[in-house]
Formats: C-alpha cells, structure tokens, sequence
C-alpha cells in the first residue's frame, strides 16, 4: 500500500491556515499527512487589530485556534529554522527541543507549502529599536493599547509640564492600512477616555502622522485617500506627508522636515519585509528576497515546493503591465490558499494544475467607529457607509462561525454599552507583584 504522501506547511497565516483547512476537507483516506508548523497555536486576523487595540473587540476573538479548527492536521507549535528542499528537511526548533536542550529536529516531507509570512520592516533608524512599537500581531496591539491609557494616567498625575506633553503625544509613522487605523482607532478611544479624567481634555492629546509619500491609504484610491487625509486633519490630527522620521533617539521624535516632538509613544507601521527563513532555504528568491513562483503557485524551478501570500512573488495575470507581481496582502492572501490547495492535491492526483489569477477588487479601511474609506468594484464610499462595508467584509472574512458570532456579539454590546477604557498593563508582566512580596517578605494582606 502506497504510503502517504507528508505536507509539510511552513506557517500558520493566512496562507497556511486556509491551505491546510481545504486539504483536510478534500484529501481522501489515507493520501496525505498534514503537517503545520508555526511559533503560536493560533492564526492572527489582522484586520481586526485596530478594533482590538480600541477595545471594541476582544484579544481572544481576533485569533482562530490552530488545533481547533484543523482536527486532522498534525499543529507543531515551533519555528523552523533551516530548510533543505533537495533533501526534502526542514530543521526545526520547539518549546520542548529548547527546554531538554535536545536540540533542533528533523522533519522529513514529500510536498512542502511555505507560508510564513512577513515581519515588520524596521530601517536603521537611531533610536528606534529601543522606543518603537509595532503594531503585527496581537500582542502588540493590546500592548499599544495599555501603553496609551498608561500614558494618559502619566500626564494626569505628573506635575512636570514637559513629561505631560510627551506622554500625550503620539507618533505613527507609515500611511498604509495598518498606521492610518491603528491611529484612527486608537485615537478615538483616547479621546472618549479623556472624558474621565479630571485634568485632561480631548484637546490635550496630540496624533501625529508620518508619511514618507505624499498620499496616504494608496489602496483606496487617489480620491478617497484624499478624503481620508481631510477627515484625518479635521479632528486635529497632524498628518505630515513627504516626511520621514530621522531619529527617534532619547525618546524625540526628529521629522525630515525639522521638526521635534518629545514623546514617549512611538508606533511604527513603515511596511513589512519577507520572513527571514526563506534566506535559510535553499529555494530561489528574488530581489526582494520573496520566492520566485510561478502562477500555478510553485516555486519556479523546483519541484514540490508551493509559495503564497507574503512570502511569495507570483505573476499578477491579470495585470496590463507585464511582470507585475500581485501585491502581498489578505485579498491575494485568501484566495491563492484556495488554488494552492486545489494544486497541491492535483499534483498528488496526476492532474493538470491551475493558474492563479484574480482581479484586485478594491479596498476597504476603517477611520475609527462610525468612520471609513472603501473603493470597490469602482464604487467609493465614504463615512458611515464604508465604515459598515469594512465590518460586513471583515465579518464574512474571519474563519469559523465561531468567531462571526463571537465577533457580531461583542460589537452589538459595544454598541450597547460604553467602551472599556481601563489599562491592564500588568498582564504583560504578570509575576510582577509575587517578585514584590517575594523579595520584601510582604505578606499580600499586609498594608
């Protein structure tokens, strides 16, 4: 009897996520192994990060549980390290190697999907390393979040003038979609939470933008983007184009264009870059180190290898200009993971394989509660309308039911209800308070 064959899917996204979800639903009995391998147990939606990060959407409800949701997948919750596509291994490092110090293992596979995605593309920046914050996965959202509310108690209970200045002022830097709603949305709840404090006014609190081009939110279009930066600048938020950030040293924020702001939030948002495990491989990349693909999804020039989404570069087929690459992003991201699938299992079937081709459709972007941009299908909607369209899209875009109904639920109550304003900062060091009581013998009733 024919062994089965051993998919080996480098990364829990987007990508890897929804590949292996169509494998399990159409491999047949004993054709094929399915194995996914990514540092956490659960798949990020980003597109909802800006909602976590203000509070309108629970942490928990923004990730999809890898083992939930994949039952007859083998979930290896770990990092790969190295692969070696000519003799079919891929190195990897687990919580359990590290801890009986082990040493990484090998796993051997027949067909290897790669879909690790991106990181954060960082520029050598002074300062930057030590002050920014980022804003990728979840953690980092929720921590922005404390980090904000933290501040605004600073400022309310300092009594330097100077050290209130800097912790009300915010500094995003990049225009795309993860800065321009992560600001939006954060803003928004700042300055609803300003309303509970007894010293500090909504006014008080200064959002700056940085832009290296000279438009932001280019997916949308060049009129709505416009809109977007009127809208932006007309709750008082600074939004600075054709300027970079220079340095950011001794927590000040130095601008191409000489400015200086003092500030001990910095959030950076300047694109994304391919992941670094993809110069450990063996396999081809381009110059911007994404793998060089083919429109059927495979990596060219080699056999049973498969790339998508971020870390892949595949011919945009739908493109008037020619070798235009389909931009890395979820709309893509979603759709090659279906023909992905349907690829790999006609390989494994002796079948003809299938371009991928889709038309970019449009975009939608949230500018805080009740506010949004979208361009769809050549209609522009702006305010209310797009800010809903963004809600329903995303809505029927997160995987399992579980998640819509979880999701629709908390939005009806927020709706209901007013916003959670409160910090829980110390969630992020949570052994903090029994060091405490450990290091001075205090005992917790004690005063």
């Amino acid at each position: 009897m024919k062994e089965p064959a051993r998919i080996l899917i480098v990364g829990g996204g987007y990508v890897g996520m929804y590949t292996a979800l169509r494998l399990q639903r159409k491999v047949r009995r004993g054709e094929a192994h399915i194995i996914v391998i990514d540092p956490e147990p659960y798949m990020t939606y980003q597109p909802f990060l800006p909602e976590a990060a203000a509070g309108s959407i629970s942490p928990r409800h923004v990730v999809v549980p890898l083992r939930r949701t994949l039952p007859k997948c083998q979930v290896v919750i770990g990092e790969v390290t190295s692969i070696e596509h000519a003799k079919r291994t891929a190195t990897i490092s687990t919580l359990a190697t590290r801890e009986d110090s082990t040493g990484a293992i090998e796993v051997h596979y027949d067909e290897l999907i790669l879909a690790p995605g991106s990181i954060s593309r960082t520029l050598p920046v002074p300062g930057l390393a030590e002050h920014g914050i980022g804003f990728k996965t979840v953690e980092e959202a929720i921590g922005l979040r404390n980090h904000v509310l933290e501040q605004m108690d600073i400022a309310s209970s300092t009594r330097d003038p100077d050290v209130r200045d800097a912790a009300l002022t915010f500094v995003f830097v990049g225009g795309g979609y993860a800065g321009v709603e992560a600001l939006a949305e954060l803003e928004d709840m700042a300055r609803y939470a300003a309303r509970y404090y007894h010293n500090l006014e909504p006014d008080d609190l200064r959002f700056i933008l940085v832009e290296a081009s000279g438009r932001i939110l280019p997916e949308v279009g060049e009129e709505m983007g416009r809109y977007a930066l009127r809208e932006l600048r007309g709750r008082n938020i600074d939004v600075r184009l054709d300027t970079r950030l220079d340095s950011c040293a001794d927590r000040v924020a130095v601008l191409s264009d000489g400015a200086r702001f003092p500030t001990r939030t910095l959030v950076w948002t300047a694109g994304v870059k391919a992941h670094p495990i993809l110069s450990a491989t063996d396999l081809p990349l381009n110059g911007h180190g994404r793998l060089k693909c083919t429109a059927a999804l495979t990596v060219e020039g080699v056999e049973h290898a498969w790339a998508a989404g971020d870390a892949s570069a595949v011919p945009d087929l739908t493109a008037e200009e020619e070798g235009k690459l389909c931009a890395p992003n979820a709309q893509h991201a979603v759709r090659q993971a279906k023909v992905l699938a349907e690829n790999v299992l006609a390989s494994l079937r002796d079948r003809p394989l299938k371009d991928y081709r889709h038309k970019y459709v449009g975009s939608v972007a949230s500018l805080g509660l009740h506010k949004g941009v979208a361009h769809v299908y050549g209609k522009k909607l702006k305010g209310y309308p797009a800010w809903f369209m963004h809600r329903a899209y995303h809505l029927s875009r997160i995987p399992t039911f579980n998640r819509k109904a979880r999701v629709l639920a908390e939005w009806t109550l927020t709706g209901l209800f007013k916003r959670e304003i409160v910090s829980l900062g110390s969630l992020e060091n949570p052994r903090a308070e029994f060091e405490l009581a450990a290091d001075t013998g205090r005992h917790p009733e004690a005063s």
